[in-house]
């Protein structure tokens, strides 16, 4: 009878985890989607390139809404099971709090570590392999530029042509129209160009040729004759700072050891770089104490014909405020890695809020409402 109760609790917990989670990461993914398709598709991208963008930032949603899937879950399985006198009933048995617990405690392990897997593993090489294939679509978007006989629009405003491409790569014979600011408008040709590569993104060398430029407001036009002029391109092409890692891009080990080399890669110091590594234990951890909480708090005032949304105002409230603790102790990482613990502090009181509350489970008499003298005197009368 034990057992079935743990896997009956389990199941329910389970399956309501799994249909918030999929409403959760259907709604960030539709946001992240939605921008990704104004990136993807306006630049002349094709579908597979949208469709290879959005599942390589699925995991990294997945970890985000995992303990906010686990909290919701537990919190409707729980107020379901106390409406229906189910809880009640498994109580009366003997079942004190810490005991109905356990599965939920389970449940909240097995979270930690699908949320430890993400964080840990599939989230860092995801990033990675997006930041890879931003670069690539970044160099296409660059081969773009090299199309010769054709007007093309590579930005709003912007309007560039090249009449002929030598075997050399010589541009030759090129218009480019910048009306970008509106109040002067820019138009530069050029007998020959170059397009050479920069740190951040191409810059267009231009030889020979004329700068024209329209001021909107009075209608004066002023030409400029000029042997070579560079033409930043980083408004029209981005190429993402390739060479350049972010921290979330690495591994858990690399960011546990700093290294010199490693804070040279990503540009960040030793304090980010471990505030990185200590907030995705943290995260995991998350997913072990909010539905814990969650439950604990539902248990609190037993049964009552007026439902129990204020312990389910009161857990999402506790869950906001261990949310805000964990973040003041992340920055306090960020800030001093010697102090790596307080990246725990949230959850250590996510668990130890947990706990008291089971504790006060324990003792229902400190919840019931005492009678008033005047109803126990009408009573003795």
């Amino acid at each position: 009878m034990i057992g079935r109760f743990d896997r009956y609790l389990m199941a329910q917990l389970l399956m309501l985890f799994g249909f918030f989670a999929l409403v959760l990461v259907l709604v960030y993914w539709v946001n992240r989607a939605v921008v990704l398709f104004d990136q993807l598709i306006a630049n002349g991208q094709s579908a597979t390139v949208f469709l290879e963008f959005s599942v390589l930032s699925l995991p990294n949603v997945i970890r985000i809404v995992l303990p906010i899937a686990a909290f919701a879950g537990t919190l409707y399985v729980t107020n379901r099971l106390t409406t229906e006198s189910e809880l009640i009933v498994v109580q009366a048995t003997g079942f004190s709090p810490w005991r109905l617990a356990r599965p939920v405690i389970c449940f909240g392990l097995i979270v930690a570590v699908l949320a430890s897997i993400l964080g840990h593993y599939l989230v860092p090489a995801s990033l990675r392999q997006l930041a890879v294939r931003s670069d690539e679509i970044s160099q296409n978007m660059t081969a773009r530029l090299l199309t010769e006989g054709r007007f093309i629009h590579p930005a709003d405003k912007v309007t560039f042509y090249i009449r002929e491409i030598s075997p050399q790569g010589e541009l030759m014979n090129i218009f480019l129209s910048d009306a970008r600011d509106k109040e002067t408008r820019v138009t530069y040709t050029a007998r020959e160009a170059l397009l050479i590569r920069g740190s951040v993104a191409p810059t267009l060398i231009m030889l020979d040729g004329m700068a024209q430029s329209l001021d909107t407001e009075t209608r004066l036009l002023s030409v400029i004759r000029f042997e070579n002029l560079a033409f930043d391109l980083s408004g029209l092409v981005e190429l993402g700072g390739v060479g350049r890692i972010r921290p979330q891009e690495l591994s858990t080990r690399v960011l546990l050891q700093a290294s010199e080399t490693t804070q040279a890669l990503t540009g960040a110091s030793r304090n980010t770089l471990l505030s990185e590594a200590h907030e995705r234990f943290g995260n995991a951890l998350n997913g072990l104490f909010a539905p814990l909480v969650g439950f604990a708090a539902l248990l609190l005032g037993g049964f009552s014909r007026f439902g129990i949304w204020r312990q389910i105002l009161g857990a999402i409230a506790a869950l906001i405020a261990i949310q805000m603790i964990t973040r003041v102790g992340q920055d306090i990482v960020q800030s001093n890695a010697s102090l790596w613990p307080a990246a725990y502090l949230g959850p250590i009181v996510g668990l130890l809020l947990a706990a008291a509350l089971l504790e006060l489970a324990c003792r229902p008499a400190l919840f019931r409402r005492k009678p008033r003298r005047t109803e126990m005197e009408g009573d003795a009368a």
